[in-house]
């Protein structure tokens, strides 16, 4: 019998919850293993169509969207590789269709490439995201496309994603300090990991550097390699003018659309999307990169929610943003696309902030601290990681903000709206401070990805 309002758990989310109880959480890099798994899979990462492999501290998803909707509008048919996922696991594999938008994979094609791989595995020591890339190879494999979109899951050389031989381009995407623990803290050495992603004579594009550390380490890297390199603000290049995004390379000026992802960090994702994909070998027109710009979608990057079951507790003309930027970095451009909204000095900010704790809380408010009007802090639902709102709202006010903790988003909102003084504008609204945060929210919502 059906409980009513109960979850429906689809076959690919029960193999994965198996594997799970199975396997150790969390990372162990190494190329072993699933090296090892692969070979007894008959090796599909080595029967894949052109890899573009993306790596990153920040911006590597938006990236990796602003190359879909090029590759798509030309009619391509691309896989796409992306981690983690918001909502479902399905996310993280959408399946190319020729001349068409890919959908993500249906419930049963994912749910079989799991349980062929945990058989070919037979039991042996291997983390859960190690058996979801290899699904991922597998299917990639056996499903036609033109292309292959491959994000980087944690780091890049020991990555598990990091077994493609001779990638059409590695592109590095922003580095900054994140996950230490595994990576180092210096960004020198985030960079090199990062870095470990490119592979001799095969082409790297590098994207806008916030550190020059960092980007040197990049370029002596791909020297060192032998690889054709373009780099950001050298090679190619993109800014705003007159409401128009121009985009620069040696083949001219392209006077395009501004992107529809909002920010002005997404103008560098996008000169990098595009420098990447010519370099992978595509032909790329006008007429693609204008659609792109117009197509492109990347749920919580800067997501405006203009409809869903939380709208309802909040204060009537309300914009709500959703971003699951993490790190101070992403802190930084976030509250700079929040400070160039219009009318930001009339409507005031209000941030709703969940964050796991192997994160920087207070670098990631410091960026907000001149912008917000009030934090209200909300535990991770269903994460082991997720900081307790209490601890979370004394970082805010370490960074210079007023917070307090809440039960939930929607409690967060109704406070918000008893907060509302007459003939003031209605407030922006901010949820971010983690991608698993994000998810919950869409969830929450009932507008999950698709």
């Amino acid at each position: 019998m059906t409980i009513m309002n109960q979850p429906v758990v689809s076959a690919a989310e029960q193999e994965i919850e198996r594997l799970m109880t199975l396997h150790p959480k969390g990372f162990d890099l190494s190329l072993d293993r699933v090296s090892r798994l692969l070979e007894t899979l008959g090796n599909p990462h080595l029967k894949l169509p052109p890899v573009i492999h993306v790596a990153g501290t920040n911006g590597k998803g938006s990236c990796t969207a602003f190359c879909r909707a090029l590759l798509e509008a030309g009619g391509y048919a691309v896989h796409v590789h992306t981690s983690p996922h918001l909502v479902n696991w399905h996310e993280r594999f959408r399946i190319g269709v020729k001349g068409g938008r890919g959908q993500l994979v249906e419930d049963q094609l994912l749910a079989d490439a799991l349980r062929r791989v945990a058989q070919a595995n037979g039991g042996q020591m291997i983390t859960v995201f190690e058996i979801l890339t290899a699904a991922t190879f597998l299917l990639f494999s056996e499903q036609p496309a033109d292309v292959v979109l491959l994000e980087v899951g944690l780091g890049g050389r020991f990555d598990a994603t990091n077994v493609v031989p001779n990638p059409a381009v590695s592109v590095i995407m922003p580095i900054a300090l994140d996950h230490q623990a595994y990576l180092g803290d210096k960004v020198e050495l985030i960079a090199a990991e990062k870095a470990g992603i490119m592979k001799r004579r095969c082409p790297v594009v590098i994207g806008q550097q916030q550190f020059e550390a960092a980007r040197e380490v990049l370029v002596s890297t791909a020297d060192r390699l032998g690889c054709p390199l373009t780099v950001y603000s050298q090679d190619y290049s993109a800014h705003q003018e007159f409401g128009r995004l121009i985009y620069q390379d040696e083949d001219g000026l392209h006077d395009l659309p501004l992107p529809k992802l909002p920010g002005r960090h997404q103008f560098a994702n996008a000169a990098a999307a595009i420098r990447a994909v010519k370099a992978a070998g595509f032909t790329v027109t006008d007429q693609m990169m204008e659609k792109a710009m117009a197509t492109v979608e990347w749920p919580a990057r800067l997501q405006r929610l203009t409809e869903g079951k939380l709208l309802d507790f909040a204060p009537k003309g309300s914009e709500i943003w959703l971003d699951g930027g993490h790190n101070p970095a992403g802190g930084e451009v976030i509250a700079e696309a929040m400070a160039g909204f219009e009318e930001r000095h009339s409507r005031p900010l209000y941030l709703i902030t969940g964050m796991i704790n192997t994160k920087d809380p207070v670098g990631y408010f410091h960026a907000f601290a001149d912008l917000a009007e009030h934090v209200f802090t909300v535990r991770i639902r269903d994460s082991e990681a997720g900081l307790d709102p209490v601890v979370l709202a004394h970082s805010a006010f370490d960074a210079g903000l007023v917070a307090e903790p809440a039960a939930s988003v929607a409690e967060a909102l109704q406070e918000i709206t008893l907060r509302q003084i007459p003939d003031r504008p209605p407030p922006r609204i901010l949820i971010g401070g983690s991608l698993y945060f994000a998810g919950n929210v869409l969830a929450d919502n009932g507008t999950p990805p698709t």
